[in-house]
């Protein structure tokens, strides 16, 4: 490590870091070495099997020698916490029945990570070998500012969301996920087959301002919600979604950003883009492509309220701004008022629709249940079969089929280098 390096953890953790490395001679080792802010712990090639890693410090390093080659199996775990921990390069294969999460951002409930970072590491299973009827997170995040980056998540087939943000209160959240690669998690046929789940449904008015960013998602077909969110004020940017058959559902909270997604359905069918529930999100600069999907799971979904709603409920949609998206040759471009039941009777209301393009020539544009007061609509194009529904300010063009804005984020960009496209 280098002496600037050194310098800048000393500083961070409040006194001067001794940065030497150790190598330890298995991940057991671990348990009893003596390490302090600064230093680096490296672990050996090998796969080892029921090991529980668990470190607890400031300013450490905890990595493979050769990123990917330390392989732990069966009911290997890891849990972390402190402040600015870095872990690097670990491989988890095929995670035991019995491991309720595989890695945790915390020791403990009271202890736990913050400005952390997980990076280039992967937790990879075949999905046939599963308990299927066992639940399980593979990554847990709590604390603060920690960083999810360059991580692989595949063939996670049982209950259980994959990647969850736990919060605790105004304090925690602040996390990035970013160029992280999701792949292959199969139908689960219930709820708890989310990739990712930002909050829950009590802690959903805080803001957790978290981060998903320049990932790929590919065949996340766990549930209808391949993306959860349940929080305040998060942001999903320039990801890929790639013949998923779900939706990137904001679910409970406020205020979130949705901009400059790629939805790829290739003609599959369930594929979907976005479902909408809650006040003032932005839904702006995403394109999708050859979507089949339609109600929960159309391009753009609108859902309608419960009154009085608990906070697992559905809460009214207000103030929406849905600007400068993409929509070509899909299924069902737009469902305004889709019911989980029917006493789900409040409509999304205030709704801006501006400067939209939806070419899908094959499809009914609108799918319409409910009212929906107040909405403006302006500067779009919309080319359709027909409208689906009379509504003030939408009428169709024929215009040709527009490009694609977006470039797919590529799988040699998603995950660890060194698992390439496999």
């Amino acid at each position: 490590m280098n002496c600037k390096l050194c310098l800048a953890i000393a500083l961070f953790s409040g006194g001067w870091a001794s940065c030497k490395e150790l190598r330890l001679d298995s991940p057991a080792a671990l348990e009893g070495a003596t390490y302090g802010p600064g230093d680096t712990l490296v672990l050996p090639v090998g796969e080892f099997a029921d090991v529980k890693l668990s470190l607890i410090g400031d300013g450490i390093t905890l990595k493979a020698a050769v990123p990917g080659k330390t392989i732990l199996t069966g009911s290997s775990s890891l849990k972390f916490a402190g402040r600015g921990l870095r872990i690097e390069g670990l491989l988890f294969r095929d995670p035991g029945p019995d491991v309720s999460e595989v890695i945790q951002f915390r020791k403990d409930s009271r202890t736990l990570a913050s400005d952390s970072t997980l990076v280039d590491c992967a937790i990879v299973a075949d999905p046939g070998a599963q308990a299927k009827h066992k639940e399980s997170k593979w990554c847990s995040i709590y604390g603060k500012g920690n960083t999810l980056e360059r991580c692989a998540f595949i063939g996670k087939a049982n209950k259980g969301t994959t990647v969850v943000v736990w919060l605790a209160d105004e304090a925690t959240g602040g996390h990035m996920i970013k160029g992280c690669y999701f792949g292959d998690r199969p139908k689960l046929g219930k709820n708890g087959g989310e990739t990712i789940r930002i909050g829950d449904s009590e802690t959903s008015h805080l803001d957790a301002r978290c981060v998903v960013a320049s990932c790929l998602f590919e065949r996340c077909n766990g549930e209808g919600e391949i993306i959860s969110n349940k929080s305040c004020g998060n942001i999903y940017r320039g990801n890929t979604f790639r013949e998923c058959e779900g939706a990137l559902t904001l679910r409970h909270g406020h205020r979130a950003l949705v901009e400059k997604n790629l939805f790829i359905g290739n003609g599959k069918p369930l594929t979907g883009g976005v479902r909408i529930i809650g006040e003032d999100h932005v839904v702006t600069g995403n394109a999708m492509v050859e979507l089949r999907g339609d109600e929960y799971r159309s391009a753009i979904t609108f859902m309608n309220a419960l009154p009085n709603t608990p906070a697992n409920g559905y809460q009214q949609v207000k103030r929406a701004v849905v600007e400068n998206n993409t929509i070509i040759n899909c299924k069902a471009p737009f469902t305004i008022g889709m019911k989980h039941d029917s006493k789900c009777t409040l409509p999304p209301v205030e709704v801006s629709m501006k400067s939209n393009v939806v070419h899908s020539p094959k499809s009914k544009l609108i799918t319409l249940m409910s009212e929906a007061p107040g909405w403006t609509w302006s500067g779009n194009t919309f080319t359709a079969k027909e409208p689906g529904a009379e509504v003030p300010g939408v009428t169709l063009t024929q215009a040709s089929t527009p490009e694609v804005p977006i470039k797919a984020v590529s799988r040699s960009a998603a995950g660890p280098v060194w698992l390439g496209g496999n």
